[in-house]
């Protein structure tokens, strides 16, 4: 026994070739960005990211030297993670 044979179709489109579908809207280019939409972050924002981020990473480090009065603390620590976590969410904000 064979193999049935294959059915072929001629042409699978069920459009012809370059016309478009009734009802569809085709995007022909990008729409350009707005300026007056534009977001722009005040100096201030990128200004704490920045001093948050290494006031908290000096602050871990002064730690680990035991520079800060009391020695080694885990306050110190848990309080430069914080610092560190706020200029990454202050960096969330940034535009």
């Amino acid at each position: 026994m064979g193999k049935p044979p294959k059915h072929r179709v001629e042409n699978s489109r069920i459009t012809a070739k370059g016309t478009k579908p009734q009802g569809e809207k085709v995007l022909t280019s990008r729409p350009a960005l707005q300026s007056p939409s534009h977001k722009v972050s005040p100096l201030w924002v990128p200004v704490l990211m920045f001093a948050l981020l290494g006031l908290g990473a000096l602050l871990i480090i002064i730690n680990y030297l035991g520079v800060l009065p009391g020695g080694t603390d885990n306050w110190y620590l848990l309080a430069g993670l914080g610092m560190i976590l706020g200029g990454i969410i202050t960096a969330t904000q940034l535009h």
